[in-house]
């Protein structure tokens, strides 16, 4: 019997630890499905994504690990899903480890651990450190530094 599993994200600035969790999910089924949280949707949920949705489905719609990508609009909406499709486990990071187990009523429910030293909070951290004046700063920086090697080669 083929076994479904289905898994929820905002996937903005997509990197490595999304590629594991996918690739992770991936080779404990014969079916993936991807559901890519909307704009309007995280914005409920407090977060402002860089990538706008229509990117960020695209992108995960091309991984070949994701059998079908999913717009996510509501927090009810994984119970739904999950009879809609068929789905046999419900995945999702370690860090909403609890929030979902009132889905164990009709589907496996599997927290996965993340990837270390990498998250899209993480590197919007770095990012938001940027402003125009360091920009500029460091532009500069590399000006003279490549001065400095033609001076020396």
């Amino acid at each position: 019997m083929a076994r479904t599993i289905i898994t929820y994200g905002t996937f903005d600035l997509f990197h490595i630890g999304h590629l594991n969790i996918l690739r992770r999910l991936k080779e404990q089924c014969d079916r993936l499905i991807v559901g890519v949280s909307t704009d309007e949707f995280n914005q409920i949920k407090g977060k402002k994504p860089i990538v706008p949705f229509e990117q960020r489905i695209e992108i995960v719609r091309s991984i070949r690990y994701v059998d079908e990508a999913i717009p996510e609009e509501n927090w009810d909406q994984k119970r739904s899903d999950i009879e809609k499709h068929n789905v046999d486990a419900f995945a999702i990071g370690e860090d909403w480890k609890g929030k979902f187990d009132d889905l164990e009523d009709i589907v496996e429910v599997i927290y996965l651990p993340r990837t270390d030293g990498i998250s899209t909070t993480e590197l919007k951290r770095i990012l938001s450190s940027f402003d125009a004046r360091k920009v500029n700063e460091l532009k500069e920086s590399l000006d003279t530094l490549s001065r400095i090697v033609e001076e020396l080669g």
